[in-house]
């Protein structure tokens, strides 16, 4: 099983990255996903996590990813090293940053969300992971994207997922 940890705050989009991301892999013959999120009553800005679980066999255990193989940060003030206690031991951590330093992937997503006038960095993200992974296809994300997100704000998502998968694999 494959298992994605998504690290956001309130608002930024995590759980749809998540859900995108299930979407776009169970477009698969033989393809299972099941994407969650874990927050409680907490308001717009404060960290919330998500969860992606992909498999080839339907998927029983829906508690939380206790050892994932990639970790997305949205946010980069959401970083610790106690993260990479999360990771199995081959799992890489992507995070929105301008910062080199660590030994994680850095994207800048901001300044790619800025460019395409997206008001959030998750689609961005999920193009990053996508990048760096052989998790999903741009075009099952692509399809993901037609077929969850409202039609005047695709172009500009499929874009991004596009963008960010070429930017971070170059």
């Amino acid at each position: 099983m494959t298992e994605i940890l998504w690290h956001g705050r309130g608002g930024q989009g995590a759980f749809t990255a998540a859900r995108l991301l299930g979407e776009a892999a169970s477009l698969k013959d033989g393809a299972y996903a099941l994407a969650f999120p874990s927050f409680g009553p907490e308001r717009r800005g404060a960290p919330i996590r998500a969860f992606t679980k992909l498999d080839s066999k339907p998927i029983l255990d829906r508690s939380e990813t206790e050892l994932a193989d990639y970790i997305v940060i949205l946010d980069e003030t959401l970083y610790s090293e106690n993260l990479k206690k999360l990771l199995k031991q081959d799992g890489k951590i992507i995070v929105n940053t301008k910062s080199e330093k660590g030994d994680w992937t850095a994207f800048d997503g901001d300044a790619l969300a800025k460019n395409l006038r997206l008001p959030v960095v998750n689609t961005v993200m999920l193009g990053a992971l996508s990048g760096v992974s052989d998790v999903v296809s741009i075009s099952d994300l692509e399809t993901a994207i037609d077929g969850y997100l409202a039609p005047k704000i695709r172009q500009k998502n499929k874009q991004a997922v596009a963008q960010a998968a070429k930017e971070v694999s170059a």
